[in-house]
């Protein structure tokens, strides 16, 4: 069967068009036009290609401004001393519109579980569900992805990482999608994910029963991003191994490779009950260890070489090899005919032995799996956090491991679809094993009572406790997009409105509360006056916000900086782009 690049005729098509145009032309302006349409076409490309969507909430943004209005009565405080979380109510679009001003590029954590595009009524878009039948069912979702994933993007920290939640519908686009945002140097893993049993799950009529999904975990920056990896102690449990020289064998060299070569009968091995930090270790030199370590180079420059003149079961010391204080490191080639595996035997390392006798132990990184067995987890995941929720509900101790990927205790963890609130459980639990002090900022819609109904609830159920769940003590802001016309307003009016919307950003930004005492907002100079004269105040205060219409005195310059308080300019430092654009 033959193939046929549809793109490859479309372009050399055009190129010939144009290379016919050209030759009826003088006009040198145009000519230079149509060179470097030329050079475009014949650039050469890869990725993905599909239809640009407009969606309902993309068009809202061209003639309102979003904006957060607290919701006072969902507020919970339950430690005082703790920085706030935040649950933002709106589609999650208009949600990352304003995060881009209070967080870029300070988010740590992305974890997000976004439609899986299956076809069966879990994508909305702009109002009307995208199922099997749709034409355009890849190009919507990728052009509804597109969008939030660029702004992600930008909101990560340069040591930020990202994972995404997906099943075999899109993993395929995803993939192209985020090799181009995030760029593919970045990508650390595609991890598969056991969902279900084989045998407990249902075929529905399919020849094959699927079990896997997939998180696909991209760093910002792959070479500012640092894994943090489990650890598991160093012991001297494999060191069992005594090599005994029966005779001085045969000295050879080999540039600057000098060893020992003992026949059969030489030399001999014996395996110990115990194990000791005195003993060697076997190692098989295979796979990477053959390929890419400085000992497997030994083994395939100048053992290997050897074996058919020296013949099965040698022993080759190699002097001056080797981290563990002996001076040598020994080999012991095949000892079967048409094999060509080799055996190498070590000491402990002496930076190993010396941790051991200074702190009583020593610990090393052990590589993640990118084969992860949640099966179990996904089983008993119904009433997580006491809430049923039939849409793609994940395991918490998932989320935990995922979340935790990243070293920083304090990190700043999002999540932009937040469906039944996971990854709030996720966070303060990671936070209550480890005496952490993330924070999570978590986006949804409230259809069908949602964000209200179910994650509202899960996360006021986990901090609050619930049956025998103890109480994670933390606190939360709940926060609900509103709008603010952008056209026919005065600059003015405009400027005041935002004003008005300021604190809830602020309070976003800082995870904090704004009540007067040590962060304060002056919107005009007579309130900014009294604030100055307020001995009392001054005290306790430690920043102020003001609007960029107040210009403070030279007084009330030397009065801040007496008191040590910091003070910002807003409401540019928010909305200065909204502002220009009707002046």
């Amino acid at each position: 069967m033959e193939t046929t690049n549809l793109s490859k005729i479309r372009r050399e098509k055009m190129l010939n068009t144009i290379s016919e145009i050209k030759k009826n032309i003088t006009d040198e302006k145009m000519l230079t036009n149509l060179s470097m349409i030329e050079n475009e076409l014949t650039k050469k490309k890869y990725g993905l290609i599909w239809e640009e969507h407009e969606e309902r909430v993309d068009k809202e943004l061209e003639t309102q401004i979003p904006t957060f209005a607290e919701i006072k009565d969902k507020e919970i405080i339950s430690n005082p001393n703790g920085k706030f979380n935040f649950l933002l109510e709106g589609d999650n679009l208009h949600s990352l519109y304003l995060l881009e001003k209070t967080h870029k590029e300070k988010i740590d954590v992305i974890y997000i579980d976004p439609p899986y595009n299956t076809g069966s009524k879990d994508f909305i878009y702009n109002d009307k569900i995208i199922d099997d039948e749709d034409g355009y069912k890849h190009s919507k979702w990728l052009s509804f992805m597109n969008k939030r994933l660029q702004m992600a993007q930008r909101l990560l920290s340069d040591t930020g990482v990202i994972f995404i939640s997906i099943d075999d519908n899109e993993i395929a686009q995803l993939k192209l999608l985020c090799d181009t945002i995030f760029n593919e140097i970045n990508r650390i893993s595609i991890h598969h994910v056991q969902v279900r049993y084989a045998e407990k799950s249902l075929a529905d009529g399919k020849s094959v029963k699927p079990v896997m999904e997939y998180v696909l975990v991209y760093a910002k920056d792959i070479n500012k991003f640092k894994l943090n990896l489990p650890k598991e102690e160093y012991t001297d449990a494999s060191f069992l191994y005594e090599i005994e020289e029966l005779n001085s064998g045969v000295i050879v060299k080999n540039g600057n490779v000098k060893m020992q070569v003992f026949k059969p009968g030489e030399w001999q091995i014996k395996k110990k009950n115990e194990s000791s930090q005195n003993l060697l270790k076997e190692t098989w030199v295979s796979g990477t260890i053959y390929s890419k370590m400085s000992y497997g180079q030994v083994v395939k420059r100048y053992i290997e070489p050897r074996y058919s003149s020296d013949g099965l079961g040698c022993l080759y010391k190699v002097i001056g090899r080797g981290d563990d204080g002996l001076g040598y490191r020994y080999y012991v080639g095949p000892s079967k005919k048409g094999s060509t595996r080799c055996k190498m035997y070590s000491g402990m390392p002496l930076s190993r032995v010396d941790e051991i006798k200074s702190n009583g132990g020593s610990f090393r990184e052990v590589p993640i799996s990118n084969l992860i067995n949640y099966a179990a987890d996904f089983g008993n995941i119904r009433h997580e956090g006491n809430m049923t929720f039939n849409s793609g509900k994940k395991p918490v101790k998932m989320l935990k491991e995922l979340i935790n990927y990243h070293p920083n205790k304090n990190a700043v963890v999002l999540d932009f679809f937040a469906g039944s609130g996971s990854t709030a459980q996720a966070v303060l639990e990671l936070n209550k094993e480890d005496n952490g002090k993330r924070q999570f900022i978590l986006c949804t819609n409230n259809e069908n009572n949602i964000c209200e109904e179910i994650t509202y609830k899960r996360i006021k159920n986990v901090i609050t406790g619930y049956g025998k769940y103890n109480p994670l003590k933390s606190n939360l802001k709940y926060y609900r997009c509103t709008y603010i016309p952008r056209i026919n307003t005065e600059t003015e009016d405009l400027h005041n409105n935002l004003l008005i919307n300021i604190k809830n950003l602020i309070q976003l930004e800082n995870g904090i509360e704004i009540d007067d005492n040590k962060i304060r907002v002056y919107l005009n100079e007579d309130e900014l006056d009294k604030f100055s004269t307020n001995e009392k105040e001054l005290e306790i205060c430690e920043k102020v916000y003001i609007s960029s219409d107040i210009l403070l005195t030279s007084e009330q310059e030397n009065i801040f900086e007496n008191n040590n308080i910091e003070v910002y300019i807003i409401p540019e430092y928010y909305f200065e782009d909204e502002i220009m654009e009707v002046m």
